[in-house]
């Protein structure tokens, strides 16, 4: 039976050596492109806690929050079914790179040639480069 409701996600934006932090999807949807880091936020977590957890597991990096950079919501930004992303500005303050979970490896994004991304995290990253 499909839900009745849309499911939550969560999506990380960090730098490190003034590049964006990605990884490379493993697994469908867009498997193989870049994406942000994130992913489904667990029953009875805060999105500021599942968002630091998912950075963490799928790029070994310890972030703090900085900011809220926005919320996603469009019906059709993944083709698994409304999900709904809430997007947050990071901070590194820990850990080393290394791809974990669902990243097949890390990709460094330089902001001044930022690829096509997977879901609609292009849009993601223009709204948190917006001033």
């Amino acid at each position: 039976m499909e839900p009745q409701h849309p499911s939550v996600a969560v999506d990380g934006l960090v730098l490190r050596s003034g590049k964006l932090v990605a990884v490379r999807r493993k697994n469908e949807p867009f498997r193989g492109m870049p994406a942000l880091p994130g992913g489904f936020v667990e029953l009875g977590e805060r999105t500021e806690d599942a968002v630091v957890r998912e950075v963490r597991e799928e790029t070994g990096l310890v972030t703090k929050v900085v900011r809220l950079v926005g919320v996603f919501s469009n019906p059709g930004r993944d083709p698994r079914g409304h999900v709904i992303s809430i997007a947050y500005a990071l901070e590194a303050v820990g850990g080393r790179l290394r791809a974990g979970s669902d990243a097949a490896q890390i990709v460094r994004i330089d902001l001044a040639a930022v690829p096509p991304m997977a879901f609609d995290h292009n849009e993601i990253v223009r709204a948190w480069r917006r001033p």
